[in-house]
């Protein structure tokens, strides 16, 4: 994937911090993933199923037994 171009920061970014958040840039193939502190430092790319497996795993309830 060459380096993206559409990169948005999260809805939940906000202000105050909202400078402190990771931003997403997708292509039809790979989701790409960068620190909006440091754009210009590494870029985390994944598949764009695993990416989207992934994020339906963060809003799925914890199915852990209590400790």
């Amino acid at each position: 994937m060459s380096t993206p171009d559409n990169w948005h920061k999260s809805s939940y970014s906000g202000g105050g911090d909202g400078n402190n958040c990771v931003e997403i840039a997708t292509s039809p193939t790979h989701a790409a993933v960068r620190d909006s502190k440091a754009p210009a430092r590494a870029t985390l790319t994944f598949p764009t199923a695993a990416f989207t497996r992934f994020l339906e795993g963060l809003k799925e309830p914890e199915r852990r037994e209590p400790a």
